[in-house]
């Protein structure tokens, strides 16, 4: 099921390393009135710059929980940490705030904050489902303008929202407050979340290599140079080159869009953009592309990493599928997919590789006088694929194994053996 990105509604920032300078009484709770974008309050509310995307919650799930904040029902704290420059940073609770705020002002990622935020190019998907969510609030709670006329006009809105509206400006969340400097504020981030919802190791590693060139590459392509800039610190013609750079890369992946079921042959090699899957998918597609070592890779500085790497992750987006000169045009309902219509991530990550490795051999003619052959066992033996897979228990780990078996198809096919003869002998 697809999920509301409500990441616009909330910004990142840095934390910042100083200590907490900031005595005196703090707010124990918000009110509606502290959730509008004009207010004090949220205008100083921010997201650590490492924190996930808002986008884990469902229409459903959103529309729930607003309609048990309106209805009274008890809600669970936010916890707070106030930096000493003054911003808010939510250490938990971004989807429960977020999700009011998106109530409020009407954006459920597709209205003016998120515009904004996007540069007014919002995908097709995030569209869909804003709207879909908005009609479910407004069916199942009322909109937040509905509330408001309750007070003015009872009579044109339904007798359970003046109700409601009624009590709306009594009702208040609470505040939790973390005390002390950003290191013991990013520690309580990663213990809060690991326990509520635990981030799986990819995104983690992600997380905690914010400021690494990949990472900042991978941040960049998943919303093709839009969205919270993770390379704002670096000189306007790098960020300039970032963003033209990642949007290159997110075409070349992502269009055209992907509408299931498949309904014709012109669908992405990466599948769809706006799956969970997505930016996991895109670092370890920049990742095997610049052969990353996280062992020797650093913080980027100045930009210079972040840019090379995003060349060489272009380039290798270019050879796989493109109208580039270089492009070897591998179809993606060949290379990637399954049968059913399903995004292949292991085999995704083996033709990478493969492609990666024809190059730096210098094979790549030999993969053209073999291609019908490997066409033809990817599509026909593909349950051979899907064992080494299984075997190694990991799209990235078999991914290399899978590359090496398509290189022995090429060799015996080269040396005119038939597909079958081929298959026979790699079993045996």
């Amino acid at each position: 099921m697809a999920k509301v990105n409500l990441d616009a509604l909330i910004p990142r920032e840095d934390f910042e390393v100083e200590e907490n300078q900031n005595p005196g009484k703090k707010k124990e709770t918000i009110s509606i009135e502290d959730i509008k974008s004009n207010s004090f309050f949220f205008m100083n509310v921010r997201k650590p710059d490492f924190q996930r995307e808002t986008n884990e919650w469902d229409e459903k799930k959103i529309a729930q929980f607003i309609k048990s904040f309106v209805e009274g029902d008890l809600i669970p704290a936010i916890i707070l940490w106030r930096s000493s420059s003054g911003y808010l940073f939510v250490i938990d609770g971004s989807h429960r705030l977020s999700s009011l705020a998106a109530w409020v002002n009407n954006d459920y990622g597709d209205g003016s904050i998120s515009k904004m935020f996007y540069d007014g190019v919002i995908p097709d998907e995030q569209i869909e489902i804003a709207e879909k969510t908005r009609k479910l609030v407004n069916t199942t709670v009322g909109s937040y303008e509905d509330f408001k006329l309750a007070l003015t006009h009872p009579d044109k809105v339904k007798p359970e929202i003046v109700s409601n509206a009624k009590n709306l400006g009594a009702l208040a969340i609470q505040l939790q407050w973390v005390e002390g400097d950003a290191s013991k504020a990013e520690n309580s981030f990663f213990k809060i979340n690991q326990q509520a919802a635990p981030i799986d190791k990819t995104e983690l590693k992600l997380l905690k290599t914010r400021r690494f060139p990949n990472s900042i590459a991978a941040r960049a392509i998943i919303r093709s140079g839009k969205g919270h800039k993770y390379w704002s610190k670096f000189s306007e013609d790098i960020q300039a080159n970032i963003q033209s750079l990642a949007q290159q890369i997110n075409t070349i992946l992502f269009t055209p869009k992907l509408d299931t079921p498949i309904k014709t042959l012109d669908i992405p090699i990466g599948g769809k953009v706006y799956a969970a899957s997505a930016l996991p998918l895109i670092l370890d597609f920049v990742d095997i592309s610049n052969n990353i070592d996280l062992r020797t890779i650093s913080n980027d500085i100045t930009g210079e990493e972040t840019i090379k790497i995003l060349k060489r992750t272009l380039k290798v987006a270019r050879l796989i599928n493109s109208n580039h000169p270089s492009s070897l045009g591998l179809h993606p309902v060949i290379y990637f997919y399954s049968k059913d219509g399903r995004h292949k991530t292991a085999l995704f990550y083996s033709i990478t590789r493969f492609v990666i490795e024809l190059e730096k051999r210098n094979k790549l003619n030999d993969f053209v006088k073999a291609r019908k052959g490997i066409e033809n066992i990817i599509w026909n033996f593909d349950y051979l694929i899907q064992q080494i897979n299984r075997k190694y228990r990991s799209s990235l780990k078999s991914s290399i194994y899978i590359a090496e078996f398509l290189f022995d198809c090429m060799d015996l096919i080269n040396q005119n053996k038939s597909e079958k003869e081929v298959i026979k002998e790699l079993i045996n």
